[in-house]
């Protein structure tokens, strides 16, 4: 009899420890899976809210020499294919474009001043959305400053590693918002002046984040904590309230036919002439 009880007890706990086993594995999983969910929820909602960073494409422009004199006889200009699909830019996103001179420090460009660039954007149709000039010259550096730069970058200058050039940025537009109807996919790009010395250009178009954007941007760990908290909220309480639907009507029914057995049974009992005490009882 000891020994029966000893196997039925340590048969009881083994099971115990089973059901308790299976119990916390299926919550882990349970747990883990919802996890997963409001994370995944959160990736697909950033990489659709959030547009690409910056675009960069470089400007090859182009001219036409001149037969007679040396040099050009036209405008350097170029056209810079932003997509070959639809649209590249974000509808309702600000952007900021910039155009990137890369110039010698040369006599020329020196004695040139200041010039224009101008710049088109166009749509799939060479519909023109917008255009825009800015005005450009290199920086201004004295002979003396230009002589003591020489003498102390003379190492690097003589064995290649620094260049006497000048990067000259125009912000083209500010504040450029993509048409949905019209969106941009050409940029017609041309420097107004015939004398200009480039070294190579590049063209940028940079996203400028507001509200929700910039703080997903800047502060990516805060958002991203704030994001998958709120989805797990949420992502809870639909599934409380799934099982609430789910399962209340069940147990209504089951009190339901209870109440009903009850009922059958008091008048079961009056017909069988029992106890009013006895049916009361029942009643309860």
């Amino acid at each position: 009899n000891i020994l029966k009880i000893y196997r039925r007890t340590t048969t009881s706990g083994v099971q115990n420890i089973k059901d308790v086993l299976c119990s916390g594995g299926l919550v882990a999983l349970v747990a883990s899976l919802i996890i997963w969910v409001a994370i995944f929820l959160y990736v697909a909602f950033y990489y659709t809210y959030m547009p690409s960073t910056s675009h960069i494409r470089p400007v090859h422009l182009q001219f036409k020499s001149c037969e007679e004199i040396q040099g050009p006889c036209s405008f350097p200009s170029a056209h810079v294919q932003l997509t070959k699909r639809q649209q590249l830019l974000m509808v309702g996103q600000s952007y900021k474009m910039f155009l990137n001179l890369e110039m010698p420090e040369s006599p020329a460009n020196k004695m040139l001043g200041m010039f224009m660039v101008c710049v088109e954007l166009q749509g799939k149709d060479e519909i023109l959305v917008d255009s825009s000039c800015r005005s450009a010259m290199l920086h201004y550096r004295s002979s003396l400053l230009h002589a003591l730069s020489t003498l102390t970058f003379s190492p690097m200058l003589l064995f290649g590693h620094a260049e006497e050039k000048q990067n000259v940025i125009l912000e083209l537009f500010s504040d450029f918002e993509e048409d949905q109807n019209h969106p941009v996919t050409d940029i017609y790009v041309e420097i107004q002046s015939r004398h200009v010395e480039l070294y190579s250009a590049s063209l940028g178009i940079h996203a400028h984040f507001t509200g929700l954007r910039y703080l997903m941007f800047h502060w990516p760990l805060l958002s991203a904590a704030v994001g998958i908290t709120s989805n797990l909220f949420f992502i809870l309480l639909i599934t409380g309230l799934s099982w609430y639907q789910l399962y209340q009507p069940e147990s209504e029914e089951a009190a339901r036919k209870f109440q009903y057995a009850a009922l059958d049974r008091k008048d079961e009992f009056k017909f069988n002439g029992e106890p009013d005490g006895v049916n009361a009882l029942i009643a309860i």
